[in-house]
Protein backbone atom coordinates (compact mmCIF):
# COMPACT_ATOMS: atom_id res chain seq x y z
CA UNK A 1 0.00 0.00 0.00
CA UNK A 2 1.62 3.32 -0.53
CA UNK A 3 2.02 5.85 1.56
CA UNK A 4 -0.51 8.54 0.09
CA UNK A 5 -3.35 5.88 -2.03
CA UNK A 6 -5.53 5.06 1.13
CA UNK A 7 -5.63 8.37 2.92
CA UNK A 8 -3.88 7.83 5.58
CA UNK A 9 -0.16 7.97 5.61
CA UNK A 10 1.86 10.55 6.82
CA UNK A 11 4.63 11.74 4.78
CA UNK A 12 7.23 14.42 5.78
CA UNK A 13 8.37 17.45 3.49
CA UNK A 14 11.67 18.65 4.38
CA UNK A 15 11.96 21.98 2.77
CA UNK A 16 9.48 24.85 2.44
CA UNK A 17 10.48 26.72 -0.86
CA UNK A 18 8.01 26.35 -3.55
CA UNK A 19 8.84 22.79 -4.29
CA UNK A 20 8.52 21.65 -0.94
CA UNK A 21 5.41 23.79 -0.26
CA UNK A 22 4.16 22.12 -3.89
CA UNK A 23 4.17 18.99 -3.03
CA UNK A 24 2.46 19.30 0.21
CA UNK A 25 -0.28 20.72 -1.43
CA UNK A 26 -0.21 18.13 -3.82
CA UNK A 27 -0.31 15.45 -1.22
CA UNK A 28 -3.00 16.48 0.86
CA UNK A 29 -5.27 17.04 -2.13
CA UNK A 30 -4.09 12.84 -2.36
CA UNK A 31 -5.34 12.51 0.96
CA UNK A 32 -2.15 12.22 3.15
CA UNK A 33 -1.02 13.67 6.30
CA UNK A 34 1.62 15.97 5.93
CA UNK A 35 4.03 17.94 8.10
CA UNK A 36 6.49 20.26 6.68
CA UNK A 37 9.95 21.01 8.26
CA UNK A 38 11.58 23.97 7.52
CA UNK A 39 14.97 25.38 9.00
CA UNK A 40 14.74 29.15 7.94
CA UNK A 41 11.99 31.56 9.88
CA UNK A 42 9.65 31.82 6.60
CA UNK A 43 8.31 30.05 3.68
CA UNK A 44 8.90 30.64 -0.01
CA UNK A 45 12.91 29.96 -0.35
CA UNK A 46 14.28 32.38 -3.08
CA UNK A 47 11.01 33.46 -3.77
CA UNK A 48 10.72 36.75 -1.14
CA UNK A 49 8.20 39.59 -1.41
CA UNK A 50 8.86 42.97 0.34
CA UNK A 51 8.50 46.56 0.05
CA UNK A 52 10.44 49.96 -0.89
CA UNK A 53 9.40 52.87 -0.76
CA UNK A 54 6.09 51.52 0.70
CA UNK A 55 5.40 49.55 -2.86
CA UNK A 56 5.23 46.01 -2.76
CA UNK A 57 7.59 44.17 -4.77
CA UNK A 58 9.55 40.68 -4.78
CA UNK A 59 13.26 40.66 -3.92
CA UNK A 60 13.62 37.29 -5.43
CA UNK A 61 12.33 36.05 -8.53
CA UNK A 62 9.68 37.80 -10.06
CA UNK A 63 8.08 35.83 -12.69
CA UNK A 64 6.92 32.52 -13.75
CA UNK A 65 6.53 31.13 -17.08
CA UNK A 66 3.20 30.46 -18.15
CA UNK A 67 3.63 28.66 -21.36
CA UNK A 68 4.04 25.39 -18.80
CA UNK A 69 0.77 24.93 -17.08
CA UNK A 70 1.77 23.99 -13.15
CA UNK A 71 3.12 27.20 -11.55
CA UNK A 72 -0.38 29.10 -13.18
CA UNK A 73 -2.40 26.20 -12.13
CA UNK A 74 -0.90 26.02 -8.84
CA UNK A 75 -1.68 29.91 -8.31
CA UNK A 76 -5.24 29.80 -9.05
CA UNK A 77 -5.26 26.56 -6.73
CA UNK A 78 -4.48 28.44 -3.98
CA UNK A 79 -6.79 31.61 -4.81
CA UNK A 80 -4.92 33.75 -6.62
CA UNK A 81 -6.13 33.41 -9.57
CA UNK A 82 -7.87 37.96 -9.53
CA UNK A 83 -3.88 38.23 -8.85
CA UNK A 84 -2.82 37.01 -11.69
CA UNK A 85 -1.04 39.48 -14.63
CA UNK A 86 0.95 39.83 -17.27
CA UNK A 87 3.88 41.84 -18.29
CA UNK A 88 2.64 45.41 -19.01
CA UNK A 89 5.60 45.08 -21.64
CA UNK A 90 7.70 42.55 -22.86
CA UNK A 91 10.19 44.41 -25.03
CA UNK A 92 13.27 44.05 -23.27
CA UNK A 93 17.16 45.83 -24.51
CA UNK A 94 20.50 44.66 -24.59
CA UNK A 95 23.64 46.74 -23.23
CA UNK A 96 26.59 46.16 -25.29
CA UNK A 97 29.29 47.77 -27.81
CA UNK A 98 28.57 51.32 -25.78
CA UNK A 99 24.69 51.71 -25.99
CA UNK A 100 21.27 49.99 -25.48
CA UNK A 101 20.20 48.19 -28.20
CA UNK A 102 16.62 46.60 -28.86
CA UNK A 103 16.39 42.53 -27.60
CA UNK A 104 16.46 40.47 -31.10
CA UNK A 105 13.44 38.86 -32.28
CA UNK A 106 13.78 35.56 -34.03
CA UNK A 107 16.13 33.61 -31.65
CA UNK A 108 15.83 30.29 -29.73
CA UNK A 109 18.09 31.32 -26.04
CA UNK A 110 20.00 33.96 -28.31
CA UNK A 111 20.75 31.48 -31.28
CA UNK A 112 19.21 32.83 -34.45
CA UNK A 113 17.65 31.71 -37.49
CA UNK A 114 19.24 34.19 -39.76
CA UNK A 115 22.11 36.19 -39.19
CA UNK A 116 20.20 39.13 -40.09
CA UNK A 117 17.89 39.04 -36.44
CA UNK A 118 21.04 39.84 -34.63
CA UNK A 119 21.89 43.02 -36.79
CA UNK A 120 22.47 45.92 -34.70
CA UNK A 121 23.77 43.78 -32.00
CA UNK A 122 26.71 41.85 -33.23
CA UNK A 123 29.61 43.45 -35.42
CA UNK A 124 29.78 43.17 -39.53
CA UNK A 125 32.26 40.50 -39.29
CA UNK A 126 29.88 38.60 -36.48
CA UNK A 127 27.09 38.41 -38.41
CA UNK A 128 29.41 37.39 -41.46
CA UNK A 129 30.46 34.70 -39.31
CA UNK A 130 27.06 33.64 -38.74
CA UNK A 131 26.74 32.85 -42.17
CA UNK A 132 29.26 30.38 -42.52
CA UNK A 133 26.91 27.31 -40.55
CA UNK A 134 25.39 26.53 -43.30
CA UNK A 135 28.78 25.50 -44.80
CA UNK A 136 30.43 23.62 -41.98
CA UNK A 137 30.55 19.95 -41.94
CA UNK A 138 28.44 18.55 -39.09
CA UNK A 139 29.17 19.35 -35.06
CA UNK A 140 28.46 15.97 -32.87
CA UNK A 141 26.78 17.24 -30.10
CA UNK A 142 27.16 13.04 -28.39
CA UNK A 143 25.39 13.01 -25.39
CA UNK A 144 25.56 16.51 -24.00
CA UNK A 145 27.47 19.59 -24.83
CA UNK A 146 28.10 22.60 -23.40
CA UNK A 147 25.70 25.30 -24.88
CA UNK A 148 28.44 28.02 -25.61
CA UNK A 149 31.14 25.36 -26.87
CA UNK A 150 28.48 24.15 -30.00
CA UNK A 151 27.20 27.46 -31.18
CA UNK A 152 30.30 28.78 -30.88
CA UNK A 153 31.73 26.29 -33.06
CA UNK A 154 28.89 26.45 -35.68
CA UNK A 155 28.02 30.27 -35.72
CA UNK A 156 31.37 31.72 -33.61
CA UNK A 157 31.79 33.07 -30.21
CA UNK A 158 30.13 36.56 -31.04
CA UNK A 159 26.89 35.26 -30.48
CA UNK A 160 27.58 33.66 -27.29
CA UNK A 161 29.65 36.11 -25.30
CA UNK A 162 26.74 38.91 -26.59
CA UNK A 163 23.15 37.65 -26.72
CA UNK A 164 23.34 34.19 -25.40
CA UNK A 165 25.47 34.01 -22.17
CA UNK A 166 23.14 36.81 -20.86
CA UNK A 167 20.32 35.15 -21.50
CA UNK A 168 21.68 32.28 -19.97
CA UNK A 169 23.02 34.30 -17.29
CA UNK A 170 19.91 35.67 -16.05
CA UNK A 171 18.24 32.17 -15.38
CA UNK A 172 21.35 30.20 -13.98
CA UNK A 173 24.27 33.00 -13.45
CA UNK A 174 26.30 30.84 -15.01
CA UNK A 175 28.58 30.14 -17.68
CA UNK A 176 27.60 29.58 -21.24
CA UNK A 177 30.56 27.48 -22.22
CA UNK A 178 29.70 25.08 -19.22
CA UNK A 179 26.03 24.70 -19.20
CA UNK A 180 24.69 22.20 -20.48
CA UNK A 181 22.35 22.29 -23.45
CA UNK A 182 20.72 19.24 -23.22
CA UNK A 183 19.32 20.18 -19.59
CA UNK A 184 18.79 23.88 -20.25
CA UNK A 185 18.11 24.37 -23.55
CA UNK A 186 17.09 20.79 -24.58
CA UNK A 187 14.98 21.95 -27.95
CA UNK A 188 18.03 22.41 -29.61
CA UNK A 189 19.82 20.03 -28.50
CA UNK A 190 17.59 17.56 -29.47
CA UNK A 191 17.53 19.77 -32.77
CA UNK A 192 21.38 19.71 -33.47
CA UNK A 193 20.90 16.09 -33.14
CA UNK A 194 19.37 15.58 -36.67
CA UNK A 195 20.44 18.90 -38.16
CA UNK A 196 23.90 19.59 -40.02
CA UNK A 197 22.69 23.30 -39.39
CA UNK A 198 21.96 24.97 -36.67
CA UNK A 199 20.62 28.43 -38.41
CA UNK A 200 18.12 25.75 -39.88
CA UNK A 201 17.99 24.06 -36.84
CA UNK A 202 16.37 27.18 -34.94
CA UNK A 203 14.10 28.01 -38.23
CA UNK A 204 12.80 24.66 -37.88
CA UNK A 205 11.82 25.47 -34.33
CA UNK A 206 10.62 28.44 -34.98
CA UNK A 207 7.93 27.16 -37.91
CA UNK A 208 7.12 24.64 -35.13
CA UNK A 209 6.31 26.99 -32.31
CA UNK A 210 4.63 29.04 -35.14
CA UNK A 211 2.08 26.24 -36.49
CA UNK A 212 1.16 25.26 -32.67
CA UNK A 213 1.05 28.93 -31.45
CA UNK A 214 -0.06 29.69 -28.13
CA UNK A 215 -1.97 31.96 -27.16
CA UNK A 216 -1.39 34.10 -23.83
CA UNK A 217 1.75 35.59 -22.40
CA UNK A 218 4.85 34.19 -22.71
CA UNK A 219 5.37 34.93 -18.53
CA UNK A 220 3.16 35.73 -15.37
CA UNK A 221 3.66 37.91 -12.65
CA UNK A 222 0.87 37.80 -9.30
CA UNK A 223 -0.02 41.49 -7.78
CA UNK A 224 2.04 42.09 -4.83
CA UNK A 225 4.65 40.10 -6.01
CA UNK A 226 5.82 36.39 -7.19
CA UNK A 227 6.82 35.46 -3.53
CA UNK A 228 2.72 36.04 -2.76
CA UNK A 229 2.51 32.64 -4.25
CA UNK A 230 4.29 30.34 -1.65
CA UNK A 231 2.48 32.19 1.44
CA UNK A 232 -0.98 31.71 -0.70
CA UNK A 233 0.12 27.86 -0.97
CA UNK A 234 1.06 27.58 3.00
CA UNK A 235 -2.15 29.32 4.22
CA UNK A 236 -3.79 26.76 1.61
CA UNK A 237 -1.95 23.68 3.18
CA UNK A 238 -2.76 24.91 6.62
CA UNK A 239 -6.03 25.21 5.76
CA UNK A 240 -6.55 21.32 4.30
CA UNK A 241 -4.74 20.51 7.43
CA UNK A 242 -1.22 20.48 6.95
CA UNK A 243 1.34 21.42 9.41
CA UNK A 244 4.05 23.60 8.80
CA UNK A 245 7.28 24.37 11.29
CA UNK A 246 9.74 27.25 10.10
CA UNK A 247 12.46 27.19 12.00
CA UNK A 248 12.92 23.40 12.40
CA UNK A 249 15.96 22.13 10.50
CA UNK A 250 16.40 18.29 10.50
CA UNK A 251 19.68 16.74 11.22
CA UNK A 252 18.91 13.38 10.45
CA UNK A 253 16.70 10.74 8.48
CA UNK A 254 16.62 7.15 8.56
CA UNK A 255 14.79 4.17 7.16
CA UNK A 256 12.95 2.38 10.11
CA UNK A 257 13.38 -1.38 9.85
CA UNK A 258 9.45 -1.75 9.78
CA UNK A 259 9.79 0.10 6.57
CA UNK A 260 8.66 3.89 7.26
CA UNK A 261 11.01 6.92 8.60
CA UNK A 262 12.22 8.21 11.38
CA UNK A 263 13.12 12.07 10.42
CA UNK A 264 15.33 14.28 14.15
CA UNK A 265 14.61 17.74 13.57
CA UNK A 266 16.55 18.71 16.82
CA UNK A 267 14.83 17.33 20.34
CA UNK A 268 11.69 16.46 17.43
CA UNK A 269 11.52 13.14 16.36
CA UNK A 270 8.70 11.87 13.78
CA UNK A 271 7.73 8.94 12.09
CA UNK A 272 6.35 8.95 8.56
CA UNK A 273 5.37 6.45 5.64
CA UNK A 274 7.03 8.75 3.41
CA UNK A 275 9.65 11.56 3.25
CA UNK A 276 10.00 14.37 -0.21
CA UNK A 277 13.63 16.26 0.41
CA UNK A 278 13.12 19.62 -1.07
CA UNK A 279 16.03 20.85 -0.58
CA UNK A 280 19.28 22.84 -2.09
CA UNK A 281 21.78 19.60 -2.97
CA UNK A 282 24.27 20.04 -0.07
CA UNK A 283 21.68 19.88 2.35
CA UNK A 284 19.77 17.07 0.58
CA UNK A 285 23.23 15.19 0.18
CA UNK A 286 24.02 15.12 3.85
CA UNK A 287 19.98 13.77 4.80
CA UNK A 288 20.76 11.10 2.44
CA UNK A 289 24.31 10.40 3.17
CA UNK A 290 23.48 7.47 6.09
CA UNK A 291 20.70 5.52 3.56
CA UNK A 292 21.45 6.72 -0.22
CA UNK A 293 25.40 7.34 0.19
CA UNK A 294 25.63 7.04 -3.49
CA UNK A 295 22.99 9.57 -4.19
CA UNK A 296 24.35 11.78 -1.51
CA UNK A 297 27.79 11.92 -3.44
CA UNK A 298 26.01 12.73 -6.71
CA UNK A 299 24.54 15.81 -5.24
CA UNK A 300 27.39 16.88 -3.22
CA UNK A 301 29.07 17.58 -6.56
CA UNK A 302 26.23 20.20 -7.89
CA UNK A 303 28.10 23.57 -7.30
CA UNK A 304 25.94 26.92 -6.88
CA UNK A 305 25.93 29.91 -8.14
CA UNK A 306 25.78 33.49 -6.04
CA UNK A 307 24.24 36.79 -6.69
CA UNK A 308 22.44 39.97 -5.52
CA UNK A 309 19.71 41.73 -6.05
CA UNK A 310 19.96 45.44 -5.81
CA UNK A 311 16.30 47.31 -5.65
CA UNK A 312 15.95 51.26 -6.24
CA UNK A 313 12.91 53.25 -5.55
CA UNK A 314 12.87 56.78 -6.95
CA UNK A 315 10.63 59.50 -7.22
CA UNK A 316 9.16 59.46 -10.42
CA UNK A 317 9.45 63.56 -10.65
CA UNK A 318 12.95 63.99 -12.98
CA UNK A 319 13.51 60.14 -13.72
CA UNK A 320 13.39 59.21 -17.24
CA UNK A 321 13.87 56.05 -18.24
CA UNK A 322 13.91 54.15 -21.51
CA UNK A 323 10.75 52.46 -22.40
CA UNK A 324 10.70 48.42 -21.81
CA UNK A 325 11.01 46.08 -19.14
CA UNK A 326 15.11 46.30 -18.89
CA UNK A 327 18.21 45.46 -20.22
CA UNK A 328 20.44 42.14 -20.15
CA UNK A 329 24.26 43.17 -20.29
CA UNK A 330 26.69 40.74 -21.71
CA UNK A 331 29.75 39.65 -19.28
CA UNK A 332 32.22 40.73 -22.20
CA UNK A 333 31.19 43.98 -22.16
CA UNK A 334 32.98 44.43 -18.49
CA UNK A 335 30.14 45.78 -16.84
CA UNK A 336 29.27 45.19 -12.97
CA UNK A 337 25.54 44.91 -13.35
CA UNK A 338 24.64 41.80 -15.43
CA UNK A 339 20.71 42.88 -15.78
CA UNK A 340 18.87 45.41 -14.92
CA UNK A 341 14.63 45.47 -14.50
CA UNK A 342 12.21 48.54 -15.11
CA UNK A 343 9.95 47.12 -12.28
CA UNK A 344 7.41 49.99 -12.60
CA UNK A 345 7.46 49.38 -16.33
CA UNK A 346 7.10 45.95 -16.41
CA UNK A 347 4.42 45.08 -13.78
CA UNK A 348 1.39 47.68 -13.55
CA UNK A 349 0.44 47.15 -10.13
CA UNK A 350 3.96 48.43 -8.94
CA UNK A 351 3.14 51.57 -10.69
CA UNK A 352 -0.59 51.59 -9.68
CA UNK A 353 0.30 51.20 -5.95
CA UNK A 354 2.55 54.43 -6.06
CA UNK A 355 2.34 56.35 -9.55
CA UNK A 356 4.90 59.20 -7.71
CA UNK A 357 7.76 56.09 -7.43
CA UNK A 358 9.66 54.08 -9.59
CA UNK A 359 11.37 50.62 -8.94
CA UNK A 360 14.07 49.20 -10.65
CA UNK A 361 16.21 46.50 -10.28
CA UNK A 362 19.49 45.33 -10.84
CA UNK A 363 21.54 42.12 -10.38
CA UNK A 364 25.34 41.13 -9.96
CA UNK A 365 27.04 38.26 -9.58
CA UNK A 366 27.79 35.11 -11.90
CA UNK A 367 29.16 31.59 -11.11
CA UNK A 368 32.57 32.20 -10.02
CA UNK A 369 32.43 35.88 -9.68
CA UNK A 370 32.93 36.08 -5.85
CA UNK A 371 35.03 39.65 -5.73
CA UNK A 372 32.29 41.44 -6.60
CA UNK A 373 29.83 39.87 -3.96
CA UNK A 374 32.05 40.54 -0.96
CA UNK A 375 31.68 44.17 -1.59
CA UNK A 376 29.29 45.74 1.26
CA UNK A 377 25.63 46.67 0.14
CA UNK A 378 26.50 50.59 0.28
CA UNK A 379 29.00 49.61 -3.19
CA UNK A 380 26.94 47.08 -4.52
CA UNK A 381 24.15 50.00 -4.94
CA UNK A 382 26.91 52.64 -5.74
CA UNK A 383 28.63 50.27 -8.22
CA UNK A 384 24.37 49.69 -9.66
CA UNK A 385 23.75 53.56 -9.72
CA UNK A 386 26.95 53.93 -11.93
CA UNK A 387 26.29 51.42 -14.52
CA UNK A 388 22.81 52.68 -14.85
CA UNK A 389 23.46 55.68 -14.76
CA UNK A 390 25.93 54.87 -18.17
CA UNK A 391 23.27 52.94 -19.69
CA UNK A 392 20.49 55.17 -19.22
CA UNK A 393 21.45 58.42 -18.04
CA UNK A 394 19.77 58.09 -14.56
CA UNK A 395 21.38 60.16 -12.02
CA UNK A 396 18.80 60.62 -9.43
CA UNK A 397 19.52 59.77 -5.62
CA UNK A 398 16.98 57.14 -4.79
CA UNK A 399 14.43 57.55 -2.26
CA UNK A 400 14.97 54.14 -0.50
CA UNK A 401 17.44 50.99 -1.72
CA UNK A 402 17.65 47.57 -0.84
CA UNK A 403 20.39 44.76 -1.26
CA UNK A 404 18.96 41.09 -1.30
CA UNK A 405 22.00 38.74 -1.36
CA UNK A 406 21.48 35.01 -2.32
CA UNK A 407 24.24 33.08 -1.68
CA UNK A 408 24.11 29.95 -3.57
CA UNK A 409 21.29 30.50 -4.70
CA UNK A 410 21.22 29.08 -8.02
CA UNK A 411 22.45 25.11 -9.25
CA UNK A 412 24.65 24.94 -12.33
CA UNK A 413 23.52 23.08 -14.75
CA UNK A 414 26.89 22.00 -16.16
CA UNK A 415 27.30 19.46 -19.36
CA UNK A 416 26.28 15.98 -17.99
CA UNK A 417 23.91 17.49 -15.30
CA UNK A 418 20.88 15.22 -17.15
CA UNK A 419 23.35 11.93 -15.67
CA UNK A 420 23.73 12.66 -12.91
CA UNK A 421 20.51 13.81 -12.09
CA UNK A 422 19.01 10.14 -13.19
CA UNK A 423 21.89 8.30 -11.18
CA UNK A 424 20.35 10.39 -8.42
CA UNK A 425 16.68 9.35 -8.65
CA UNK A 426 17.75 5.90 -9.59
CA UNK A 427 19.50 5.31 -6.37
CA UNK A 428 16.54 7.19 -4.26
CA UNK A 429 14.12 4.93 -5.63
CA UNK A 430 15.52 1.84 -4.59
CA UNK A 431 14.36 3.12 -1.31
CA UNK A 432 10.10 2.38 -1.18
CA UNK A 433 8.41 5.79 0.12
CA UNK A 434 11.54 8.33 -0.35
CA UNK A 435 11.53 11.13 -3.48
CA UNK A 436 13.66 14.30 -4.01
CA UNK A 437 12.35 17.60 -5.58
CA UNK A 438 13.94 21.13 -6.25
CA UNK A 439 15.21 23.75 -8.84
CA UNK A 440 18.67 21.49 -8.85
CA UNK A 441 16.87 18.59 -10.94
CA UNK A 442 14.71 19.95 -13.47
CA UNK A 443 15.17 22.97 -14.23
CA UNK A 444 15.67 26.56 -11.75
CA UNK A 445 11.80 27.89 -12.63
CA UNK A 446 9.49 27.85 -10.76
CA UNK A 447 7.04 25.70 -12.95
CA UNK A 448 10.10 23.22 -13.37
CA UNK A 449 10.07 23.40 -9.45
CA UNK A 450 6.45 22.50 -8.95
CA UNK A 451 6.68 19.86 -11.70
CA UNK A 452 9.74 18.10 -9.94
CA UNK A 453 7.48 18.47 -6.75
CA UNK A 454 4.62 16.56 -8.84
CA UNK A 455 6.55 13.72 -9.97
CA UNK A 456 8.19 13.07 -5.95
CA UNK A 457 4.53 12.90 -4.89
CA UNK A 458 3.52 10.55 -7.63
CA UNK A 459 7.06 8.34 -7.28
CA UNK A 460 6.11 8.25 -3.16
CA UNK A 461 2.63 7.06 -4.21
CA UNK A 462 4.69 3.81 -6.51
CA UNK A 463 4.70 5.80 -9.63
CA UNK A 464 8.13 6.27 -10.88
CA UNK A 465 6.31 7.82 -14.57
CA UNK A 466 6.74 11.08 -14.50
CA UNK A 467 10.50 11.21 -12.32
CA UNK A 468 10.99 9.22 -15.18
CA UNK A 469 10.11 11.32 -17.87
CA UNK A 470 11.40 14.60 -16.28
CA UNK A 471 14.70 13.70 -16.28
CA UNK A 472 14.54 12.43 -20.01
CA UNK A 473 13.14 16.33 -20.80
CA UNK A 474 13.97 18.86 -18.21
CA UNK A 475 11.90 21.59 -18.34
CA UNK A 476 13.32 24.69 -20.25
CA UNK A 477 13.93 27.51 -18.15
CA UNK A 478 13.26 30.32 -20.31
CA UNK A 479 14.49 33.59 -19.71
CA UNK A 480 11.78 36.07 -18.80
CA UNK A 481 12.79 39.44 -19.86
CA UNK A 482 16.06 41.63 -18.55
CA UNK A 483 17.14 41.13 -14.58
CA UNK A 484 15.22 38.18 -14.05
Amino acid sequence: MSATGAGTGHVVVIGAGIAGLAAAHRLLARGARVTVLEASGRVGGKLLPGDIAGVRVDFGAESMLARRPEAVALAREAGLTDRLRSPATATASIWTRGALRPMPKGHVMGVPGTAAALTGVLSEEGLARIERDADLPRTEVGEDVAVGEYVAARLGREVVDRLVEPLLGGVYAGDAYRISMRSAVPQLYQAARTHTSLTEAVREIQAKAAANQQTGPVFMGIEGGVGSLPLAVAESVRARGGEIHTRVPVSELRREPSGGWRVTAGERVLSADAVVVAVPAPVAAGLLAAEVPAAAAELRAVEYASMALVTLAYRRSGTVLPDGSGFLVPPVDGRTIKASTFASQKWAWIADEDPDVIVLRTSVGRHGETEILQKDDADLVEVSRHDLREATGLDAVPLETRVTRWTDGLPQYPVGHHARVARVREHVAKLPGLAVCGAQYDGVGIPACIASAYAAVDQIGGDPRAAAYLTANPVQSLHGGAGE
